[in-house]
């Protein structure tokens, strides 16, 4: 099958959740591994360096969160994938997750047609940024697209994937002032779900590790790269 060479890590503490999604993705060809908390998630992404993590929040031993900020450190895996799996949907509880390096969110109860077309779009996006190695350097700022990474005065600075993208889109063309639906759909794709805030945060992110005056805040609009 097509699919046969791409890894899923799910990572849930209910055997039934596992189950399904799991049956669901395999038959899409996927390859399924199974974890039931944080801690043995990182194991088995360190040694199966999947190309997609689907976890959920609230687990015993360790949560999603916690596991998802410890998976972002690991060299190998800090471009995977990670989408959360949470009952909840509340505005705070997607950005603590976004915060924590994840770059979606599944809600429960999960539905198997919905689930496998996310998946299809998270897979093909990145595949899509993969075919891609450009470097640009933009204000003195290197932005190296091959490596998820950029450097600033000298200091090298890895971003996750969601926040790499957003900044790339916006450095690309400086002063242009990206609206928030281009954004969303050039970042995160028209077929990925996400809340109305999920830009802000990413932003606020971006102008913490790299700086205020880069971003500018068009009301209303969307946002722009100022050199």
């Amino acid at each position: 099958m097509k699919n046969r060479n791409t890894k899923i890590l799910l990572v849930d503490d209910e055997p039934d959740i596992l189950e399904i999604v799991g049956y669901n993705l395999a038959q899409e060809g996927y390859q399924i591994i199974k974890a039931s908390n944080g801690k043995e998630a990182i194991l088995k992404a360190k040694k199966e360096i999947p190309d997609l993590i689907i976890m959920d929040v609230m687990m015993p031993e360790m949560d999603g969160m916690e596991a998802c900020e410890m998976i972002r450190k690991i060299p190998e895996l800090s471009q995977v994938i990670i989408t959360f799996l949470t009952a909840r949907s509340e505005d705070y509880s997607q950005m603590a997750g976004f915060d924590a390096g994840g770059d979606d969110y599944i809600t429960k109860p999960i539905k198997p047609k919905l689930l496998v077309s996310k998946v299809k779009a998270l897979l093909r996006r990145r595949n899509e940024k993969e075919t891609s190695s450009e470097t640009l350097n933009v204000g003195g700022i290197v932005i190296n697209r091959e490596e998820y990474i950029i450097i600033k005065d000298d200091v090298v600075i890895a971003l996750p994937r969601k926040e790499f993208e957003l900044f790339y889109l916006l450095a690309s063309k400086p002063g242009k002032v990206f609206k928030r639906d281009e954004i969303l759909d050039k970042v995160w794709g028209n077929e990925v779900i996400v809340g109305g805030r999920t830009i802000d945060v990413h932003i606020r992110k971006l102008r913490e590790k790299i700086g205020e005056e880069f971003f500018k805040t068009i009301k209303g609009v969307g946002y722009k790269f100022e050199i």
